[in-house]
């Protein structure tokens, strides 16, 4: 699991900080972005699909 962590943070962008505990914190911070940005596309998509 920590493997696939690391890769995850590795995806969303360049390491914040040298600190593991901020860096980590920041990747969950930019994970929460995604994961909002994600839903929003999804029910913006299932609207207009639901009024075609």
């Amino acid at each position: 699991m920590r493997k696939i962590w690391k890769l995850w943070c590795i995806s969303l962008g360049e390491k914040a900080s040298n600190n593991s505990k901020e860096a980590d914190l920041v990747a969950l911070f930019r994970t929460i972005v995604v994961l909002v940005n994600f839903f929003t596309c999804f029910f913006i998509i299932a609207g207009v699909i639901r009024h075609w």
